[in-house]
């Protein structure tokens, strides 16, 4: 980020005071997207600085104070300690932190996607439609992997994005929706998916020091045809070739509730020798990314670098250990978005891409109620960070 990046000129009014409501589950990247909208603020200069609209405008700490007591049953309620009347609030929860408890019966309790949903619901409950206006940012949307119907089954995300907005959310901004249909639940509000390639694009130029950028030396992979999109938008703004492999299903048995995988196949050109970047949006057991890296080692592909915008790792971290000590992998990229263990953090073949000036750089433009649309395509900063690497100026 040059320094033509590092703020953005604002001359519009504020919609109102700012302010941000990090849940509990999402305490340390509401702490970090706050550190950069107290700098940015105290920086900034305007003339209209005194005036009534702008009162409030600098201050040490944009994080409103709230919490969510529970009972000894488990039961809980929402509480916001100051007021947020006439606010312009923006609600950050990690539906994923897995990390956190709660007693009930005297027994500790991990906090399920659902508990998180439910703490979110609390504040807003609690908010009472005293705010100027609510967006939620939920970088992993809730239950958004139950987005279609195939039998007689619920509509966990559309149900949940409806609800939102039933209770007086404005927008929704997520990132790298599993599927951005989604949003045909709620056709008159705002929901912005937002992709992370601009920043899993920088956390591989900084941490591998030799690449070669074309498509004689690179390709970029899909590991199933439902994340077509996000590989070929890659593939394009590097101006590499694809790949993308599809799973072969037995249909006549079901195990655990799915067809079982018989093969992952292949479509695309050779990939002996090249690097390789395989690209989805989230990691879960990490199963079937291995798989797919197995094959491609099997088509005598050189390093192997994993892009993921969320890294559940939900079988924990001992295949990708394995993976990268048999030189299957290289390097896994995933976003602080979610909750990361300290384990992930330490290990050799991690990289952590940082989201917290990304969501800055958005609340601080959507308060002043100006277009965001050019932090969501973030076409032109790639080619800047390429360029400069193919330099050697990136550090």
């Amino acid at each position: 980020m040059g320094n033509r990046e590092e703020k953005r000129n604002l001359e519009s009014i504020p919609v109102g005071s700012l302010g941000i409501i990090s849940l509990e589950g999402c305490k340390i990247l509401g702490e970090q997207v706050d550190k950069y909208l107290v700098k940015w603020r105290a920086e900034r200069e305007s003339e209209h600085k005194e005036s009534l609209a702008f009162s409030g405008y600098q201050r040490d700490s944009y994080l409103l104070k709230t919490k969510v007591p529970r009972f000894g049953s488990g039961e809980a309620k929402g509480m916001i300690l100051e007021s947020v009347r006439g606010c312009d609030l923006y609600l950050l929860v990690d539906v994923m932190n897995h990390s956190m408890t709660y007693s009930m019966f005297g027994h500790d309790n991990h906090m399920s996607p659902d508990d998180h949903y439910q703490d979110l619901k609390r504040i807003i409950a609690a908010v009472g439609g005293k705010a100027r206006r609510i967006t939620v940012i939920m970088p992993f949307l809730y239950e958004s992997r139950q987005h279609k119907r195939t039998s007689r089954e619920s509509l966990d995300c559309a149900l949940a994005l409806q609800e939102l907005v039933s209770m007086g959310v404005d927008n929704i901004i997520t990132f790298d929706a599993h599927d951005p249909r989604v949003q045909n639940a709620i056709p008159l509000h705002g929901f912005e998916t937002v992709q992370p390639a601009y920043q899993f694009i920088k956390g591989l130029l900084r941490n591998v020091k030799d690449l070669q950028i074309d498509s004689d030396h690179m390709m970029v992979i899909s590991p199933d045809e439902g994340g077509m999109s996000r590989a070929i938008y890659v593939a394009n703004v590097l101006g590499l070739d694809m790949g993308m492999f599809y799973k072969r299903r037995d249909y006549t048995q079901i195990v655990n509730g799915r067809n079982p995988i018989v093969a992952h196949e292949f479509l695309g050109t050779s990939v002996e020798g090249k690097d390789m970047i395989i690209i989805d949006d989230m990691i879960a057991s990490g199963e079937s990314m291995l798989e797919v890296a197995a094959e491609l080692k099997k088509r005598k592909a050189n390093r192997i670098f994993v892009f993921s915008t969320f890294g559940l790792f939900t079988s924990g971290l001992k295949k990708f250990d394995e993976a990268y000590e048999q030189g299957l992998i290289t390097k896994v990229l995933t976003t602080n978005l979610i909750y990361q263990s300290p384990e992930l953090l330490q290990r050799k073949w991690y990289v952590n891409c940082d989201m917290s000036k990304y969501i800055a750089y958005i609340i601080d433009t959507l308060n002043h109620d100006s277009s965001i649309s050019d932090l969501l395509n973030p076409n032109e900063r790639i080619q800047r960070a390429v360029a400069r690497y193919k330099n050697g100026e990136f550090k």
